[in-house]
This record gives structure tokens, sequence and C-alpha cells, in this order.
């Protein structure tokens, strides 16, 4: 089943760019914490901002964080991301403790705007549930037969096993009458069932970054040169921020947007549209 990505903030900093404020003026200020936070005023933190962002001082980006809930993304998209690593916290959905018995996945753009290649896509995706399926079911039986042959299953079990039962109604039998057995078996069936699952494979992640470790994430993922999926996960992730804190997410762009292009003979050359579409949104956001 093909799957949709979604982006939603879960919770962040109070206070937000007062935070970071608060952490920069202190390193140039001989005033104490409460004195501090008072002379604080979005409008003074703004101009703050401006000054000490455009000069590049990155640590106090550090005092604020966003936790991000994203799902509708592939397990190739997420083996990206957990690179980045410094000021970022990661919990994702298990495929040994959650069944996969009827995954999602993510269809590339690039194949799912030629139809042929889309539907044997599909093919491909549905065959591998099937021999998930199969490997979880199989795996689960043979487990359970072994079990009966050292005496650990109740005497339904072994009646059944001994009356011929097989597959889905075996496993029912020995679900209904010993659930923490059953329970035990499954975990072992589908954590190793899941290495047939593909890298399309649709997973949820909670993502926690400090706004250092978004610069470098947008600046990296936003880039023409990242792969299309993340890139257009980050995307979402940077429209999302600039609900937040626009004054500080409109310098968390690629290098592009506001200067050179980083990547020298790599450049995608697309650099004026960058800068406008990434531009128009800064722009909405501009007073």
């Amino acid at each position: 089943m093909e799957t949709k990505l979604n982006v939603v903030i879960l919770s962040h900093t109070p206070e937000f760019e007062q935070n970071i404020v608060r952490g920069a003026r202190l390193c140039y200020s001989s005033a104490d914490i409460e004195e501090l936070r008072d002379q604080i005023t979005p409008e003074s933190a703004e101009r703050f901002l401006n000054m000490i962002l455009e000069i590049g001082h990155g640590s106090i980006l550090e005092h604020s964080s966003i936790t991000f809930g994203i799902e509708g993304v592939s397990r190739s998209l997420t083996h990206q991301l957990v690179r980045h690593r410094v000021g970022c916290s990661y919990s994702q959905k298990s495929q040994r403790y959650v069944s996969e018995g009827q995954f999602e996945y993510v269809i590339p753009k690039p194949i799912a705007k030629y139809d042929r290649l889309k539907a044997d896509y599909i093919k491909m995706m549905e065959k591998l549930q099937e021999d998930y399926n199969h490997i979880t079911l199989s795996l689960l039986v043979e487990q359970i037969k072994e079990q009966a042959a050292i005496g650990k299953v109740t005497e339904e079990v072994s009646s059944a096993i001994a009356n011929g039962i097989e597959g889905e109604a075996l496993v029912e039998i020995l679900k209904a009458g010993d659930k923490k057995l059953y329970s035990k078996l499954e975990k072992i069936a589908i954590e190793n069932a899941r290495y047939v699952l593909p890298n399309a494979c649709e997973t949820k992640i909670q993502v926690t970054m400090n706004v250092r470790a978004l610069f470098n994430f947008f600046k990296e993922r936003l880039c023409d040169r990242a792969q299309e999926e993340i890139r257009d996960m980050a995307y979402e992730m940077w429209l999302a921020c600039m609900e937040i804190a626009p004054t500080i997410f409109k310098y968390a762009v690629p290098t592009c947007v506001h200067g050179k292009c980083k990547e020298g003979k790599m450049t995608c050359g697309k650099m004026l549209y960058y800068k406008e579409k990434h531009g128009k949104i800064i722009k909405k956001y501009e007073k």
C-alpha cells in the first residue's frame, strides 16, 4: 500500500527565540541572568538574532530544540537521516517488535512518473509482502512444533499437531491457550522475517534536533544534491520551523540562497530556482 509523507511538530522549546538570544547576550554582557531575561523583547530579540546569525555565531543555537513526528517515509530515507548525529535524537518504529503484516511503502517519484514502471514496482512490493508473511507464518509454525517436541505447549496444541493441523489454524490455537509463549515465538518470527523487507518499507520516526543541528541538516538536505525523498521531507520540516521562528530559520537554507553554492564543480546549476523557491517563503514572513 502506497503511503504519503506527513511531518508535524510535536513540541519545541518555550520562548524559542528569546532562549537563544539570552545565551548570545550572556557571552557579551556583565549583567546577571534575571536582568538579561527582563531586557529581551520580541523586537530586540529579532534585531539581535539577525546580527548574530549574519556573523555565524552557531553555538547559541543549541539552546532551543524542536521535536518532529514524521511518517510516510522509507527506511532508505531514515538510513540517511540518522547520519545526522550531533545534537539529534531519534526513536523509530521497530520491525522487531511491530509486525509488517501489511506494510506500506514509498514509491520514488522518478519511478512513479512512468506508469509501466510503477506497476512493476507495486508488483514487487506485493511479492515481498507475500514473502514476508510466508516466512513469518512458517517460522512461527516450526517453532511451535519444536516447542511441542520438548513438551512446552498445551495439550490442545499437542493434539492439534497430532491431528495434522497446520498454518494459521495451529497458530490461533497456541495464541488462544498460551499468549505468553505465542508472543515470544511471534517476536522471533517477525524479527527474522524482516530481512526480506525492502528499503521502500514505510516507517515512522520521532526526531529531536537542536537548532544548530537543524541548520546543518537543512543546509545539506534542502540542497538539490540530496536525494529527492529526504529533500522533500526537509522542506516540509523547514516550512514548519518557519512558522515557529522565521527570524532564525530564514538563514537555515542551502548556501546558494544567501550566497554561493558550496558544491563547486558538483553544483546542480539551479541556484536561481532555489533562491526564488526559498526566497518567496522568507519574504512571506518579513514584517
